[in-house]
């Protein structure tokens, strides 16, 4: 037993009462933001598709990251159905890039050509045909640059 006058407390600022698992309101509260129903079916579509000569990582990591961004492309900000999904590895597997989850990027396949192409066509080309702004192509550049390709003009 302790002596009363030695029990102390403390308000503790920031706190809910009505975060608690223990009734179905706090439950509801607490719950995490589920996945729309569109993006968890093209999720289902990733989870199957076999891509071959890729490590479990990779695999792993290009579903966290489709998953992360809602499917939506990281430079057009469109969604993307399963089948126009690529992933980037933002520093190349060979300039000592890995299969990290921090190392890719998921992008539109038109988008990924883009990046990776030299030809000036097929650049003129796709960008005309995505109407790129700006800032998105600067994106691009950013990754070009780190692909050690030169600049979208």
């Amino acid at each position: 037993m302790y002596p009363l006058c030695d029990v102390s407390t403390k308000t503790i600022y920031g706190f809910n009462t009505e975060d608690t698992p223990f009734t179905p309101f706090g439950r509801q509260r607490l719950e995490h933001k589920s996945l729309q129903s569109l993006v968890f079916q093209e999720l289902r579509k990733l989870m199957e598709s076999k891509i071959p000569n890729r490590t479990v990582e990779y695999l792993d990591s290009r579903i966290s990251r489709y998953s992360m961004k809602s499917g939506k492309c990281e430079i057009t900000k469109q969604f993307l159905p399963a089948k126009a999904v690529h992933c980037h590895h933002y520093l190349p597997k060979s300039l000592g890039g890995d299969d990290k989850f921090d190392n890719l990027r998921i992008i539109h396949k038109d988008i990924h050509l883009l990046i990776h192409t030299t030809n000036k066509m097929i650049i003129d080309h796709y960008v005309h045909e995505l109407k790129l702004v700006p800032e998105q192509i600067a994106k691009i550049n950013l990754y070009r640059k780190m692909c050690n390709l030169q600049n979208i003009q």
